[in-house]
C-alpha cells in the first residue's frame, strides 16, 4: 500500500474519532497542530510551487516535512502522538530515498523515486496538513 492510501485511511480515522467524539483535542494539541501544519505547507506548498523544482530540492522539502511532523511528534502525548507516528511511519519511504546519481560509493540501500513517488508522498503531506490545519478550529 501506498504512503498516500496510509495516511488518507490515518485522516479519515482521525476525522471519524473528531467527529464521533472519541477524540477531544486540547488546546495544547490544537496548537501543536496548527503549527505543524503550518510547518508541512512550508514544506510542500502547492503542486504548483513544485513543477520544475530539481529532484534534490523536492526531496529536501519531503524530509522537511518529514521532520515537522517528528517535531510536533515530540511535543504532544495520547491520540495525537499517535496519529503523528503512524504518519511519520507512513511517510519512512522518504528517508530512503536518495536525488543524487550512485556513482561508484555504497548508497546505503537509498533509491532514487520516480516522479509519480514524489508526487505521491507530496500529495500524502498535504492531505496531512488539511487535516491538521483543520484540528486546530474545530
Amino acid at each position: 500500500m501506498g504512503m498516500g492510501k496510509v495516511i488518507e485511511g490515518l485522516v479519515e480515522e482521525a476525522e471519524r474519532q473528531i467527529r464521533d467524539q472519541v477524540w477531544e483535542l486540547s488546546p495544547a494539541d490544537r496548537s501543536v497542530a496548527a503549527k505543524a501544519a503550518a510547518d508541512l505547507d512550508a514544506a510542500v506548498g502547492t503542486p504548483q510551487s513544485r513543477q520544475g523544482l530539481p529532484e534534490v530540492e523536492r526531496l529536501e522539502h519531503l524530509r522537511e516535512a518529514l521532520a515537522a511532523v517528528a517535531i510536533a511528534l515530540a511535543h504532544v502525548h495520547g491520540p495525537l502522538a499517535w496519529f503523528l507516528g503512524a504518519a511519520a511511519t507512513a511517510l519512512t519511504p522518504i528517508l530512503h530515498w536518495r536525488a543524487l546519481p550512485a556513482g561508484e560509493g555504497p548508497t546505503f540501500g537509498a533509491v532514487q523515486p520516480t516522479l509519480h513517488e514524489y508526487t505521491e508522498a507530496e500529495d500524502a503531506i498535504r492531505r496531512l496538513r488539511r487535516t491538521l490545519a483543520a484540528a486546530r478550529v474545530g
